[in-house]
């Protein structure tokens, strides 16, 4: 630091103290823990004890300073001396295993990482194996600090959460580089939709302008008024069209997927939706301020005009005003309903019933305009026959709820019997709607299954509002309907048949010869259970069952009505519960098979539309394995073809803790399984996982752990924390060298696929951005 920084660091120093210690100018060991906003109270009480030098049982401004001097401006022994302290709870000069269990305990806690008793000794016995470098079954300074020399990333910046937290805010620079917006890699990334926002508002721009000029009779006011009711009536049919989706998802197969942004449909919908907005307001102030001005020189007052039909304006039954005004309310409802803030609280059926009065607003345009109608007429067809369609399709066939099973953080897995003529791409996403949770609602879900998996429909639906803590909540409560015996017999003998035949494919068949009708169905059964025990392999699971007789929800029998028909464990359970389903629809995850390298990035539950994708590419992949018939060694040759030009997946999955690994970690087990040889050109499918609670590996809380899990994890060959082979990494990625690394690896154009919370999206397409990489947001 310098002179100026040391002065400022002093300065600041001071004043947390201050704050902290109160009138005693003391702090006790209570204000050190308050302060210090460490879960596990061993970390407070062992740093407490170093820093109080005196051992008076309170912390003085000097011993703070004194302390912190060291940690921050002190040198790596210094850092590392002190590190050792708090290892050595006896203070007898040298750390034995039962005091670094203790540690690692803490660490565990501190990171909110559950392991048990067992693992717990693995890692402390590996991590005092490697550092004991005498065998006399103590570590002592030396031996501790030759060990973190091997982890050279440990030493980087090796802090406490003091030290950080009495570090002083960093000063704003301004920086003088060119604003995001203005940079060639954003307009390149971005082209499609800015091209389309720039006809978009010449288009509303030339209407208003022609509008204007053929109602220039009436006065400025009239003349705005009609202007923008010419826009409206081109976005009030718009709005529509960006919102055809079976429409949108068949033009994503065709060319015009290059020049339009079929992707971002919802974004530039919620566009259209402001717009709709701004015009309506200007429009109906335009009109009042004309009435007022007509009222002065006319026999109607102002409340005439607005609230009755007496004035006759408007083509049918002067019901111009009345009609405007409710559409005004109708609007304004719809777009407050359709803020962030009420999807995302909670409430998306607020947003859901409120939004279906677009049909109201439509009618309403029709009697309130006299030419809404010539725009809406060819669009609103196309709307009624897609909604036909849906409406059809989705009464077609016989769909039920076959398998049920809660995993942690309120995520309910459904798995559905998918009928013949259901066809859809890896990412696609569906409506769904289960009359006993909620007869009229139909809610969006990306399908988690691979397109291979014939029989079954996987969805992950995280508990967020009301419907999703309903559905959650309904299959808590115990089955109402007794087990049939017959049913469950005959349900377990074929999960035993389907596990041989999985076996048999897996561990004994040729990976080049094709199998026939059975090969589908071995790949249903290989990764469809994924709720099981962190360390196991996926098991199976029935999907099938005599087909039921099709009926309205209201003539459902009592199974069929959502009884549970078998339960199998706690959280896991058979059904038959009746549901319908629309779609699919297509996303921008339909890119991926078209890029070289794709890199797939998941923010907790948002895996649902990954996992369906790493299936149905491992699925692929295992196609075009080779077999050497002499050695058995397996590779994958030539992987790019007309159907998959990928080279290259990175699967990146952040998730907060710990348990919400056990939503997939057997179908990842299964994939890492899949190319366990290593690939002439390097592995094929790469993965990181990272578990945003744990302490990073440069704070000194964290130290030990992440050293014992890493010893740990090369001794067994495979991660504590999830069972795979892949090791997972403490906090957040460090974007700048992650994408770093990725454009060093030269497989071709990167193409970042994301899906997850807003917030993190932004600075995900950011990063991508500036290393030129092109990004996609799952959105529906």
């Amino acid at each position: 630091m310098s002179v100026d920084e040391d002065a400022r660091w002093l300065e600041w120093v001071t004043k947390q103290f201050e704050s902290i210690a109160g009138d005693d100018k003391e702090i006790d060991l209570d204000e050190f823990k308050t302060a210090l906003k460490v879960k596990e109270s061993f970390f407070a009480e062992r740093f407490f004890a170093l820093f109080d030098s005196d051992g008076s049982g309170s912390i003085s401004l000097d011993e703070l300073l004194k302390a912190l001097e060291l940690l921050i401006h002190g040198n790596e022994t210094d850092k590392l001396r002190f590190l050792f302290q708090v290892y050595d709870v006896d203070g007898s000069g040298s750390i034995d295993p039962d005091e670094l269990k203790t540690v690692l305990k803490s660490c565990l806690r501190e990171s909110a990482i559950s392991l048990p008793e067992e693992k717990l000794d693995d890692l402390t016995l590996a991590l005092f194996e490697s550092a004991d470098k005498d065998n006399s079954g103590s570590i002592t300074f030396e031996e501790l600090k030759a060990e973190l020399e091997s982890f050279p990333e440990v030493m980087e910046n090796l802090t406490i959460s003091a030290a950080n937290w009495l570090k002083p805010p960093k000063l704003d620079q301004k920086k003088h580089q060119t604003p995001r917006y203005l940079t060639r890699a954003y307009w390149q990334n971005n082209s499609r939709k800015l091209l389309f926002l720039c006809v978009y508002a010449l288009l509303n721009l030339l209407l208003f302008t022609f509008a204007v000029l053929q109602h220039s009779y009436g006065g400025a006011w009239f003349m705005v008024a009609k202007g923008c009711g010419q826009c409206l009536n081109f976005n009030c049919t718009l709005v529509m069209v960006l919102m055809l989706r079976r429409c949108l998802t068949w033009l994503r197969a065709t060319w015009v997927m290059k020049i339009l942004p079929l992707d971002q449909n919802i974004l530039l919908h919620q566009v259209v939706g402001y717009a709709i907005f701004c015009f309506t307001l200007l429009h109906t102030a335009a009109h009042v301020i004309n009435f007022a001005l007509q009222a002065e020189q006319s026999e109607f007052s102002l409340w005439e005009f607005l609230l009755t039909t007496r004035p006759g304006i408007g083509w049918v039954k002067g019901t111009a005003s009345l009609t405007g005004l409710v559409l005004q309310l109708l609007i304004c409802l719809m777009v407050f309903c359709s803020s962030t803030f009420v999807r995302r609280s909670g409430h998306f059926e607020v947003f859901y019933w409120s939004h279906l009065s677009y049909i109201w607003v439509w009618v309403l345009l029709i009697i309130h305009c006299a030419n809404f109608w010539k725009w809406f007429v060819v669009p609103g067809l196309v709307f009624l026959l897609e909604k036909i369609v849906g409406i059809a399709v989705s009464r077609m066939g016989s769909l039920y709820i076959v398998e049920v099973d809660q995993l942690p953080s309120k995520v309910t897995h459904l798995v559905i019997k998918r009928p013949q003529f259901f066809h859809f791409k890896p990412g696609d996403y569906i409506y769904i709607n289960i009359p006993v949770i909620a007869k009229y609602e139909w809610h969006p879900f990306t399908i988690s299954s691979a397109p291979e998996q014939s029989d079954i429909l996987w969805l992950h639906v995280r508990s967020m509002g009301q419907w999703t803590n309903r559905l959650y909540e309904y299959f808590r409560q115990p089955g109402g309907q007794a087990v049939c015996p017959k049913r469950l017999a005959t349900s377990l003998r074929r999960r035993r048949q389907q596990g041989k035949v999985q076996d048999d494919m897996f561990n004994s068949a040729d990976p080049n010869e094709p199998v026939a009708s059975n090969e589908d169905e071995s790949i249903e059964l290989m990764m469809l259970r994924q709720s099981g025990s962190q360390y196991s392999a996926a098991a199976t699971s029935e999907s099938g069952g005599p087909g039921p007789v099709e009926r309205q929800p209201d003539e459902l029998g009592p199974a069929e009505r959502g009884e549970v028909s078998a339960k199998l464990g706690e959280n896991h359970r058979f059904c038959n519960i009746k549901c319908y389903v629309d779609g699919p629809y297509g996303t921008p995850t339909r890119q991926i098979f078209a890029s070289e390298h794709a890199v797939l990035i998941g923010a907790g539950i948002g895996i649902t539309p990954f996992a369906s994708i790493l299936q149905s590419i491992m699925y692929r992949y295992r196609m075009r394995k080779q077999t050497c018939p002499s050695c058995s060694y397996s590779w994958c040759q030539n992987i790019k073809d007309s159907d998959m030009k990928l080279r290259k997946v990175d699967f990146i999955w952040i998730n907060r803790d710990q348990k919400s690994f056990e939503w997939f970690v057997s179908l990842l087990t299964k994939l890492e399984m899949d190319q366990a040889d290593e690939e002439p050109e390097g592995r094929f499918l790469e993965m990181h996982m990272y578990m945003t609670s744990a302490l990073s590996k440069n704070d000194m809380k964290a130290i030990g752990l992440q050293m014992a899990l890493d010893l740990l994890a090369k001794k067994e060959m495979r991660d504590s924390i999830t069972g795979l082979r892949t090791r997972t990494q403490p906090g957040r990625p460090e974007w700048g060298k992650v994408f770093q690394k990725l454009s060093m690896e030269k497989k071709g154009k990167v193409h970042v696929f994301y899906c997850g919370a807003p917030a993190l999206a932004k600075v995900i397409k950011a990063q991508s951005e500036i290393f030129g990489f092109n990004f996609y947001k799952e959105n529906f």
